[in-house]
């Protein structure tokens, strides 16, 4: 019985995002149907000739469907970051911005803005600054050639600081008209300009981290065990600790590069796949990235449908995640794994 329970839920995790994604494309102020988007991408597959209204076309290809493929990616990696990073540090309150990931990106948006205040610019200088952030704990980590798992954690804390600060001046030295609005609302998150530049653009760093994260899936299950019980079973801890960081950097950097800061995906959503199909990461790990593909679109879908302008998905995602947070910690009573 329990097998089959297990096949069913199996079975869910690879049909819902798929579900989700097709009926996003029907959410919005402007009405498509079913029938229509179906023909839609029948056309733009096969290249035959669309004899619907331009319009149609335009809002369901380039504009819906480059925002559903992107949201999934986006949360798919966030969620299997955190879940990485939470059996790495074997502790369930830590997310994918632990070691200062987003922090990073997010000043290195505010410094494009300002600078450059180009699409491009800002991509690759959130995703520049989102690495650099990353590397920065890591060195503070190996202050005495180690890295202990506790040390990983105050050395991103500290770098989570020092670019927050670094925000805030450059908020303070922006342009209150112009680029002020432009950083505030890219630190918000938002899926609003998606398109499928930004998939061509963030999709590789997001797909090799995602895609490293699942080949050694197995190896954070040692690692969660403790140094010394992954020494004796032959595991090299500093190099794979460094694998698990490298690659849950890639897909965060180029998650939050394109879509701004978006908390809580990588906190939550790994506690709702362990309540699902438990602690072996070796299922986890693609689970979470189902589950987190899910609740992003369907976030942003609320977010699109709520007002009549957008809801930023950061606010939405913190308003679920908060409660949650607060169930963890009554949970766990303040503790780690």
């Amino acid at each position: 019985m329990k097998t089959a329970k297990k096949h069913w839920i199996y079975l869910l995790l690879i049909v819902a995002p798929l579900v989700i994604a097709f009926v996003s494309l029907f959410i919005g102020r402007y009405p498509v149907y079913l029938t229509e988007v179906t023909q839609i991408l029948w056309c733009k597959v096969t290249t035959a000739v669309c004899d619907l209204p331009y319009i149609h076309q335009t809002v369901v290809w380039e504009i819906r469907l480059p925002r559903v493929i992107l949201g999934s990616m986006v949360g798919g990696c966030l969620a299997v970051s955190g879940a990485a990073f939470q059996g790495l540090f074997r502790n369930p309150l830590v997310s994918s911005g632990i070691l200062g990931v987003s922090a990073g990106a997010g000043f290195g948006a505010a410094l494009a803005i300002i600078l450059f205040n180009s699409i491009v610019s800002t991509y690759s200088f959130a995703f520049a600054f989102g690495v650099l952030a990353v590397v920065l704990s890591y060195l503070i980590s190996r202050v005495y050639n180690t890295t202990p798992t506790i040390m990983l954690v105050l050395g991103g804390v500290i770098v989570s600081s020092v670019f927050s600060a670094l925000i805030s001046l450059a908020k303070y030295l922006a342009d209150p008209v112009d680029q002020l609005p432009a950083i505030v609302f890219w630190l918000m998150g938002s899926l609003a300009s998606a398109r499928f530049r930004d998939i061509a653009i963030a999709g590789i760093p997001m797909l090799v981290g995602t895609a490293g994260l699942l080949a050694i899936r197995w190896r954070i299950n040692v690692l969660s065990m403790g140094d010394k019980e992954a020494h004796a079973l032959g595991i090299n801890t500093a190099l794979n600790k460094g694998l698990v960081i490298a690659c849950a950097t890639l897909a965060t950097a180029g998650a939050v590069c394109v879509s701004g800061i978006v908390g809580w995906v990588g906190l939550v959503i790994p506690h709702i796949g362990r309540m699902l199909v438990g602690n072996d990461n070796r299922v986890l790990i693609p689970a979470s990235f189902s589950l987190g593909a899910c609740f992003l679109v369907l976030v942003d879908d609320l977010g699109r449908i709520m007002t009549g302008s957008e809801i930023p998905l950061g606010i939405l995602t913190a308003l679920v995640g908060g409660p949650f947070f607060v169930y963890l910690l009554k949970k766990t009573k303040g503790g780690g794994w």
